[in-house]
């Protein structure tokens, strides 16, 4: 069986790192707060270029928070891609703000100049710029207009762990940034956990203290905020990951380049885009077919597991029915059927790689 994620055979390769890391936490009971988040912080900030990074319960409410951190005004509309997990759409909504729905690039499938300046209107005041699959945003394009407009940029890099922009590492760029932790992110922890990166000094005391009761001292709460806490055993074990974060991202990169020449010129198949300013960190590699539910029905099969990221585009989903915009003609809506992820993680090797594109080769009789 090949898998597409073997997050047990990543625990077996270090597992003298994290069973040690687990260990020190449990015997000096640092389970909340104290020096293993605080390390944690201080080496991921570093890894990003961020001045500040701030640990939190889970990537949603990494999300929520930095929302509520720039303070935007009642009734203020956000502008989110309509082909990304509902987090990026619910931090939204639940933070009190009206979504709105924007398309996409055809390659890289994250927001543009383009695509926002279509929804942009006088009550938007911030774009959430999601990194999906692993790659970024035109950040010099979003960064333009929100100058121009007066927005606020939060980066959703829940999949973009390393990515870059530029040469500028994604989550340094925009005014907060929000990463998930989720076991199955490219850095991934053994539960729920996440961050706010910043280069804004009052940005980052904010969502502090909004994670933490409304407090930066104990027991002096400045206003009600809410509990959202990284925990000392995930930050301790992502502080042991951390290290390996770099050559895991580029094995990553290895079989997506290997995907990308061995699966070239496949009638009915469409390869992802890497933009020439992108590092694609590729936390999922994913094709687009018609013919997309017997492509994954033949790799199972095979012996080689897939997945769909994601089969119902937001604005289709019963949540946002309100909306109105589930037959909107927009890229996201016409091709969300059509999406399969490949196997991808330093768990494959180039062998693996070559039974994945074989197997796609014999399905399209190539």
């Amino acid at each position: 069986m090949i898998k597409f994620l073997d997050l047990a055979a990543q625990y077996q390769s270090i597992k003298a790192e994290i069973d040690s890391a687990i260990a020190n936490v449990i015997k000096e009971s640092a389970f909340i707060g104290g020096t293993y988040v605080k390390d944690f912080e201080t080496q991921f900030g570093a890894y990003v270029t961020a001045k500040y990074c701030i640990g939190m319960a889970n990537g949603t409410d990494a999300l929520e928070i930095a929302i509520e951190a720039a303070n935007l005004p009642q009734g203020s509309e956000i502008i989110v891609p309509g082909n990304s997990f509902i987090a990026s759409s619910e931090a939204v909504t639940r933070g009190g703000y009206k979504v709105v729905f924007a398309d996409v690039d055809h390659g890289s499938y994250t927001l543009t100049a383009e695509t926002i300046r279509a929804k942009l209107t006088d009550r938007t005041k911030a774009i959430i710029a999601v990194h999906l699959y692993g790659h970024p945003c035109d950040m010099d394009a979003l960064l333009d207009i929100c100058t121009e407009h007066g927005l606020v940029l939060i980066e959703d890099c829940a999949q973009a762990h390393g990515a870059e922009y530029k040469g500028r590492r994604i989550g340094s760029i925009g005014h907060m940034a929000a990463f998930s932790f989720y076991p199955g992110k490219n850095l991934g922890a053994y539960g729920d956990a996440g961050a706010i990166t910043t280069q804004d000094e009052a940005f980052a005391t904010r969502a502090r203290m909004i994670a933490n009761h409304g407090r930066i001292a104990k027991y002096d709460h400045e206003f009600e905020g809410r509990n959202s806490r990284l925990d000392g055993l995930q930050a301790a074990i992502l502080s042991a990951k951390l290290p390996h974060l770099e050559s895991w991202t580029m094995r990553r990169i290895e079989i997506a380049d290997f995907y990308l020449q061995n699966l070239a010129g496949i009638d009915d198949l469409i390869l992802p885009e890497r933009k020439q300013w992108a590092r694609q960190v590729y936390h999922l590699f994913v094709v687009r077919t018609t013919r997309r539910d017997g492509l994954k029905g033949y790799l199972a099969e095979k012996g080689i597991e897939s997945g769909i990221h994601y089969p119902i585009a937001l604005p289709k989903l019963a949540a946002y029915s309100y909306c109105g915009l589930a037959n909107e003609d927009t890229f996201y809506n016409k091709t969300d059927s059509t999406l399969l992820s490949l196997p991808i993680g330093e768990h494959l090797t180039l062998e693996d790689a070559k039974r994945v594109t074989g197997a796609v080769h014999d399905f399209f009789g190539s």
